[in-house]
């Protein structure tokens, strides 16, 4: 074990309350017993699925647009969202799909799960790929969501990736870990 990296937690004050996370200030002690305050965004758990058809065009997935605030630009992303209260990862993913897509897995993997960015986030994010999804209702979106479906073929997801509209970082994750879950 590393113990001579740890910090110790002394306390924590919420210094914001929102509709999708809220903001801690915590005062931790260095290992070598200096204290600093740190920010820390709490928010729930998040799930993202990757659906993935055969086509007669080969392999497609089945991805969503969705204007995202933060960088005020369209984004082509796999459907995904937030944990609600009492779900697990593979609840929250089969309900992020049905939601947004009106699709249920024929089966649903678990690839991984990340820390969306450990300095300063306390919550995971949990990838799942959804092999042969079928037709079981329709979107049924929150009253802020906008969201169009688009089937894009693999080959062009893994050519475009990290270039627009293919910006979210946390898709990048999701096909890198699709591409291994293939080794």
């Amino acid at each position: 074990m590393k113990d001579h990296l740890i910090w110790k937690t002394e306390k924590k004050t919420r210094v914001f309350t929102g509709r999708v996370f809220d903001v801690e200030e915590v005062t931790s002690c260095s290992p070598e017993n200096k204290s600093g305050t740190f920010s820390v965004i709490k928010s729930s758990d998040w799930a993202i699925v990757i659906p993935v058809l055969e086509t007669e065009r080969g392999k497609e997935f089945v991805m969503v647009w969705q204007w995202r605030h933060g960088s005020e630009t369209l984004s082509l992303e796999f459907p995904g969202g937030v944990f609600e209260e009492g779900e697990n990862a593979e609840m929250a993913a089969k309900r992020e799909l049905l939601e947004e897509t009106g699709l249920t897995p024929g089966s649903l993997i678990k690839l991984g799960e990340f820390s969306p960015n450990p300095a300063i986030m306390s919550n995971r994010v949990h990838f799942f790929l959804a092999e042969n999804p079928v037709a079981n209702g329709k979107q049924s979106l929150d009253d802020d969501e906008y969201v169009d479906i688009e089937l894009v073929p693999e080959k062009e997801v893994i050519k475009k990736m990290g270039k627009e509209p293919f910006i979210h970082a946390l898709m990048g994750t999701a096909l890198a870990l699709y591409l291994k879950n293939k080794i």
